[in-house]
C-alpha cells in the first residue's frame, strides 16, 4: 500500500492518502490538514482516488472534505467500504464523539482517530472511552500498525503495553491519587498520561463518581 500523511500546524491534526499501488485506487481518511501532500501523492503514484474516510465529524478532521469531495466528485464514508485492493472495516468507537469510527484498511494500518494515541486516548466519559479503547482496539492485533489523528504513529502492541490508561485498564498501575479540581468540582487524578499537544491528559474521578478523561488545561492539582 501507499500511504501518504499530512499534518497540520495548528491542531496537530493528521490526514492521510491510502493507495492499493501505483495507477490504482485510492481513499483518504479525514480531511483536517493541508491537502497539498496528498495531492501531491495522488499525482505522483497516479491514484484513482473513490472515498474520503471520516473518523468523526470535529472541525479539525473536516476542514477540506468539501474540497476534496468536489475535486474528485467522491462521497464521504463512515462505514465499510471496498474498492480496488483496498478493503476497509469500520470499528465505531464512542467515548471522544458520539460519531466516533475507527478504519482497518487491508488488516494493516488502523486509523484511530482521536480514539487512541501513542501514550494517551481521547477525552470523555471514562466508561465509554474505555469500552472503545479496551473491548474494540485492544482486541485487534498487536502488531496492527496505528496511525492516530493527531501527531505519530504507533501499533496496538504498544498501546497494550505502555500506554497509561490500558495498563490502569488492565489493572497493572495504580491510581495516581492527586486531588485536583475540574471547573470547580474536586476529585482525584487516576491516571496520568503524555499527550500529543505536549500538555498531558488526565483520568478524573469527580466527587459524584463520575469519572472523565480530561485535558491537563483544564485541571487544577490539589
Amino acid at each position: 500500500m501507499i500511504v501518504e500523511r499530512s499534518m497540520d500546524s495548528r491542531w496537530l491534526s493528521n490526514a492521510f492518502v491510502v493507495g492499493d499501488e501505483p495507477g490504482g485506487v485510492a481513499i483518504f481518511v479525514d480531511s483536517g490538514a493541508p491537502l497539498e501532500p496528498l495531492l501531491e501523492a495522488v499525482e505522483r503514484e497516479r491514484l484513482r482516488p473513490t472515498h474520503i474516510l471520516r473518523t468523526h465529524g470535529h472541525p479539525d478532521h473536516v476542514e477540506h472534505e468539501d474540497d476534496l469531495s468536489h475535486r474528485f466528485s467522491i462521497p464521504v464514508a463512515t462505514g465499510a467500504v471496498e474498492t480496488g485492493g483496498l478493503r476497509v472495516e469500520s470499528i465505531p468507537t464512542p467515548g471522544h464523539s458520539d460519531d466516533g469510527v475507527v478504519f482497518v484498511v487491508n488488516g494493516e494500518l488502523c486509523f484511530s482517530g482521536d480514539t487512541l494515541f501513542r501514550d494517551a486516548v481521547g477525552g470523555g466519559p471514562a466508561d465509554v472511552v474505555r469500552d472503545s479503547v479496551m473491548e474494540r482496539l485492544m482486541t485487534l492485533d498487536h502488531g496492527l500498525r496505528v496511525l492516530p489523528g493527531h501527531t505519530v504513529d504507533t501499533t496496538i502492541g504498544r498501546e497494550w503495553e505502555r500506554n497509561p490508561f490500558v495498563r490502569h485498564w488492565r489493572g497493572l498501575d495504580p491510581e495516581v491519587g492527586t486531588p485536583c479540581r475540574v471547573g470547580g468540582e474536586a476529585g482525584v487524578v487516576v491516571v496520568e498520561s503524555p499527550d500529543y499537544d505536549g500538555k498531558g491528559k488526565y483520568l478524573v474521578r469527580l466527587e459524584g463518581g463520575e469519572e472523565r478523561i480530561v485535558g491537563a488545561s483544564r485541571v487544577e492539582l490539589a
